[in-house]
């Protein structure tokens, strides 16, 4: 698989190492974008969960490892994961053979088809802590950037409330940057705007 470099002058959020070609994709590409797919959202707070402790980019570089492991990110086959399938995942040297984030995934596979049952889906859930739109911040240098918000926070005790694992807030609002609930690309960042601009679109 081919990415895009970061040798095209275009300034990019001060976060990013512009010298790993993959995470220069999933900023350009992927970071901040809003998500309503279901699957692709169970997909984001897998990896969100399982990235606590660790840096994203430790979890980036496993992505296709998780999504064999995990089918793909097809919720109502990781809800009926059975322990020799967990045996069998701590075996697994595509992800991180955490035991307890193993069995958190498959306990939040069913608590998230409970919400889908509740609201219809969980894109429609999700997007209510932040009045079905973006949150635009206004990030200039590093330092700008929170770990937690009031939003997050809400989100994350409502998922304990509801029998979710790994969902600290702080994992909340990585979750809520990378789906588009917040869009936190530096001012200066070229994608912000471009951001802006797609969530416009899909909501005129």
């Amino acid at each position: 698989m081919s990415f895009p470099t970061a040798t095209d002058n275009k300034t990019r959020c001060s976060w990013l190492d512009t010298t790993k070609d993959d995470y220069v994709a999933y900023h350009d590409n992927e970071w901040g974008v809003p998500v309503y797919d279901d699957q692709k959202l169970f997909e984001y707070l897998t990896l969100e969960s399982a990235q606590a402790g660790l840096s994203w980019y430790t979890i980036l570089k496993r992505r296709e490892g998780y999504r064999k492991a995990f089918s793909n990110f097809e919720v109502n086959t990781v809800a009926k994961f059975d322990q020799v399938k967990i045996e069998e995942l701590m075996l697994d040297s595509g992800i991180i053979r955490n035991r307890a984030k193993i069995t958190a995934t498959v306990n939040n596979a069913a608590k998230f088809i409970d919400i889908q049952n509740e609201f219809g889906s969980f894109s429609k859930y999700m997007w209510g802590f932040v009045g079905n739109k973006t949150l635009v911040s206004n990030i200039i240098s590093e330092q700008d950037y929170p770990s937690t918000t009031k939003e997050s926070d809400l989100f994350c005790k409502d998922l304990k409330k509801r029998g979710f694992k790994f969902v600290g807030s702080t994992i909340c609002y990585a979750h809520m940057q990378a789906s588009g609930m917040v869009n936190d690309h530096s001012i200066n960042c070229y994608r912000r705007n471009e951001v802006i601009a797609q969530f416009n679109q899909v909501n005129p």
